[in-house]
C-alpha cells in the first residue's frame, strides 16, 4: 500500500497530477483510489488530492482518503500548503515541495506579501527526508509555469520509491493531456529528471 498526498492552490494542476499517478499505477494493474478536498480552488484556495495505491498482493483499499500520519509521500506545489499538510505524513515519510510562495488574496489586499522562507526552514527542520525544489529555476528551463505540476511529479518519481518509473509517468501523461501540451510536459519531465540527477551527484 502506498499513500501519496498532493497539495497546492487552485490553478496549479493538483488534480491532474493525481490523475497521472493513478494512470501510471493502473497500467501495472494496481488498485487505485483517489479523492480531492477542494476549498475555494478557483480563488487560489487550498486543493489536496489523496492517491492510494496497492498492488495485487495487498488487501483492497477501503477508503479513498488518507488518514493523519499515514501518507508515505507528500508532493507540495506551494510551501505553506506543505506545512499545512504535514500532519498527514507518517514518521519516516518523504516530502517534495516547491520553494516559491503563491500569494493569497489576503496578502494582495493588505499589500503585505508573505515570504516562503520561514515555511521552508520549518520543513527543513521537521522533515528529515525533504527535497525542496527550486521551481523558479525549473520554470525558466521549461519555458512555462503551466507544466510545473508535471515537473514536480517527475521529481518525486525520480527520487522516491513509488514502484514505477519516470517513463511510465511520461506514458501516463501522453495518455492524459491534450496533444498540444504533450511537448511542453515532455520537456518538464526531462528538465526535472536532469535536475534530480545533478542533485544526486553532488
Amino acid at each position: 500500500m502506498l499513500n501519496i498526498m498532493i497539495t497546492g492552490v487552485g490553478g496549479q494542476g493538483t488534480v491532474l497530477a493525481a490523475k497521472l499517478l493513478a494512470q501510471a499505477a493502473e497500467t501495472r494493474n494496481w488498485r487505485v483510489r483517489t479523492a480531492e478536498t477542494i476549498g475555494m480552488a478557483q480563488r487560489g484556495g487550498s486543493v489536496v488530492s489523496h492517491v492510494r495505491l496497492a498492488n495485487q498482493d495487498e488487501p483492497r483499499i477501503d477508503a479513498p482518503l488518507i488518514a493523519h500520519g499515514e501518507a508515505d509521500l507528500i508532493i507540495a506545489f506551494e510551501p505553506a500548503e506543505a506545512v499545512r499538510c504535514l500532519g498527514y505524513l507518517r514518521p519516516g515519510g518523504a516530502l517534495v515541495s516547491a520553494t516559491s510562495s503563491v500569494q493569497p488574496v489576503t496578502a494582495a489586499l493588505s499589500r503585505d506579501a508573505y515570504s516562503s522562507k520561514p515555511f521552508l526552514e520549518y520543513l527543513r527542520q521537521t522533515v528529515p527526508n525533504c527535497l525542496l525544489v527550486d521551481d523558479t529555476a525549473l520554470i525558466k528551463q521549461i519555458g512555462s509555469p503551466k507544466a510545473l505540476n508535471v515537473a514536480l511529479l517527475a521529481s518525486a518519481v525520480a527520487i522516491s520509491d513509488l514502484g514505477f518509473t519516470v517513463e511510465e509517468l511520461r506514458a501516463a501523461m501522453h495518455a492524459s493531456v491534450r496533444s498540444q501540451f504533450v511537448a511542453l510536459n515532455d520537456r518538464a519531465i526531462d528538465v526535472a529528471v536532469a535536475a534530480i540527477s545533478a542533485f544526486a551527484s553532488r
